[in-house]
């Protein structure tokens, strides 16, 4: 039996955050690694609320937000030089 204030997370890996990308705009990103230009991911309109660790991207810069983030998955965006966004 659920309690009324359990809370349900949906997860995505690290992994999957590149398959989230338009398959058009992928290969500008790769294309134009040294750009200013990053890959904004709102994982929240996308279904997803945490993301975690697990997986392996190409170490390309972008901005992902979510409600909820684990400390490898926090690591690896910011190793890539990407940023971490936590939303309400």
């Amino acid at each position: 039996m659920r309690q009324a204030n359990e809370l349900q997370l949906t997860l995505c890996y690290y992994g999957q955050l590149w398959s989230l990308v338009p398959l058009e705009k992928r290969d500008e990103y790769l294309a134009n690694k040294n750009s200013d230009t990053a890959p904004v991911l709102d994982l929240l309109p996308l279904g997803y609320s945490k993301v975690l660790g697990k997986g392996r991207i190409p170490e390309i810069p972008m901005v992902v937000r979510a409600r909820f983030f684990s400390r490898e998955a926090e690591r690896k965006i910011k190793e890539a030089g990407g940023v971490v966004e936590l939303v309400a």
